[in-house]
């Protein structure tokens, strides 16, 4: 209860509200962006400034790669539980999305940490960053392979349930999908890049730094934070129509499945003595969804999968959830477990 009565969290409970209600509340596209831009660029900052005073240990790279095997063990074993439930395209896609990261989830646990007094690590936000591209590439390869054997049999691929008739080899032109393109759009994309260098800029300056930007990293954030959920529960409302009618095992998998990201995390973790507060985000992480950088890509090198699927169940199902409920969780869990 005393996580719901954060005023943040609570504007994510009114744009869930005024969305349900179907209030033209609506934040434009441009401010939208620009807090997430600015969300992004304060965690860097705070980071880097944590980073410098720390420096570089080996639970930095104990954590790091940590973070890498999650990135890559959560979307192969999602894959093969999911294509006994949906097409494998659609199975390829749901997995790569919660395979990746949401870095509103992991900033909102940030808060989280902070407004509890929370020891968590600076190299955290490294860590998200790591998580992110591994997903993507698994989800081009495994789409790839399917399509070599839609090939060789004719155009039909087994799916789900059943077999269905795809048409003729690149449907949709993902066939054509460039590997190396995937690579440059990941590890370019603006949003990663302007996380990374906030975070390099904030190990530059140090202390010095951190007490020049406290007014922009640190005294807004919170106010920043709120704005910006507000949005979120705004599209999160307006996405759980799109889950109306779809399979209540998806459904499932929407809740159960970050629940069980969250308990590989946790496992390993306990496993390498990872601290209480980044066990706890590294949970969060493996627990969220994309539903920025993954969709977008996704649109284009899987063009085969249902976009509302994977779009509709990481955001208008499993956000909502580990912002209201898995955060606190994962936290909790995080500290009675390793504290």
């Amino acid at each position: 209860m005393q996580s719901l009565l954060d005023p943040a969290i609570l504007f994510f409970v009114f744009g869930v509200v005024a969305g349900a209600v179907r209030s033209n509340l609506e934040i434009p596209p441009q401010i939208s962006r620009f807090l997430s831009l600015y969300l992004l660029m304060a965690l860097g900052l705070k980071g880097g400034f944590a980073l410098a005073h720390s420096g570089l240990t080996a639970e930095v790279a104990t954590t790091l790669a940590c973070a890498v095997a999650l990135a890559l063990v959560v979307p192969i074993i999602g894959y093969q539980i999911l294509k006994r439930l949906v097409g494998v395209f659609d199975a390829t896609a749901i997995a790569a999305t919660y395979g990746s990261v949401s870095a509103v989830s992991f900033i909102t646990a940030v808060q989280y940490l902070e407004t509890h007094a929370i020891p968590y690590g600076g190299h955290m936000a490294a860590a998200m960053a790591l998580m992110e591209s591994p997903a993507i590439i698994l989800a081009v390869y495994f789409a790839n392979q399917l399509r070599q054997l839609q090939a060789s049999a004719g155009g039909v691929v087994v799916m789900g349930h059943g077999t269905a008739a795809l048409g003729a080899p690149g449907l949709g032109g993902g066939s054509n999908f460039s590997l190396g393109k995937v690579l440059h759009e990941s590890l370019t994309d603006g949003a990663q890049l302007l996380l990374i260098g906030a975070m390099l800029i904030g190990i530059c300056t140090g202390d010095a730094g951190k007490a020049v930007m406290a007014p922009f990293s640190v005294d807004l954030f919170k106010g920043m934070l709120a704005f910006f959920l507000l949005d979120m529960g705004l599209m999160a409302s307006r996405n759980m129509q799109k889950m109306k009618g779809a399979s209540p095992w998806l459904v499932a998998y929407a809740i159960l499945g970050p629940l069980a990201h969250a308990s590989l995390a946790l496992g390993l973790c306990s496993l390498l003595g990872i601290a209480p507060g980044n066990t706890g985000l590294l949970m969060v992480l493996a627990a969220s969804a994309s539903y920025i950088a993954v969709p977008a890509v996704l649109r284009y090198a899987v063009p085969e999968a249902n976009p509302s699927l994977y779009f509709g169940m990481s955001l208008g199902i499993t956000f909502p959830f580990n912002i209201l409920i898995g955060i606190p969780l994962y936290m909790h869990v995080a500290g009675v477990v390793l504290g």
